[in-house]
């Protein structure tokens, strides 16, 4: 895929446009996951009470991130520019569709994405499952290999690579996962200078 003539990106949120600031394993610790399991799929394997006490703590935890959210280098010049040359723009977070738009607004990106191109855990099947890129390409009517998945996270890079779509890995120094990836760029603004 030439990335310049790409017209449908999707982005993750917290550690791609976001400074990541989840600490993971403290959350494990309060709410009594094992250190070697994923969060989301913890809960989603416990009695419904219990899962639904859990989720409500970890959606009170995330918001207090989400409004001190930071936007992560060259993040806001990307999108803007992605944004201003007509590019659709959807947003794939493991997080909640809520906090999904608190976070977009906190760091001044609210006005680039449409609500309903706001997929979080509850609108599709958390990546790395292929689900929500499936449910953006359907919505905007292309291919998925039309898609590019911009991330921080093997999970992104694996949900990219199920659906189909193009993968982009931002934030780290090097790259751990090299056949999964399909571009890497040191951080937004390497990206965004990639386009130049």
């Amino acid at each position: 895929m030439n990335l310049l003539s790409a017209r449908h990106w999707v982005f993750d949120m917290d550690g791609t446009l976001t400074i990541a600031v989840h600490d993971f394993a403290a959350i494990k610790r309060a709410l009594g996951i094992p250190q070697d399991h994923d969060i989301l799929h913890h809960l989603a394997a416990l009695p419904e009470a219990e899962a639904q006490a859990k989720h409500a703590w970890l959606l009170e935890h995330e918001r207090e991130l989400a409004i001190a959210s930071v936007a992560a280098p060259g993040a806001v010049e990307l999108v803007r520019a992605l944004h201003a040359r007509g590019i659709r723009l959807g947003i794939l977070t493991r997080n909640a569709h809520e906090l999904a738009l608190l976070t977009l607004a906190a760091i001044g990106l609210g006005d680039c994405f449409a609500s309903a191109d706001v997929i979080g855990r509850d609108e599709a099947i958390p990546k790395p499952d292929p689900d929500g890129l499936l449910q953006l390409a359907a919505r905007w009517g292309v291919a998925p290999g039309e898609l590019v998945m911009v991330g921080d996270y093997r999970f992104d890079l694996d949900c990219a690579r199920a659906a189909g779509a193009f993968s982009v890995l931002v934030n780290l120094a090097e790259n751990p996962w090299p056949e999964l990836t399909d571009l890497h760029a040191g951080d937004c603004a390497a990206l965004l200078a990639h386009l130049a």
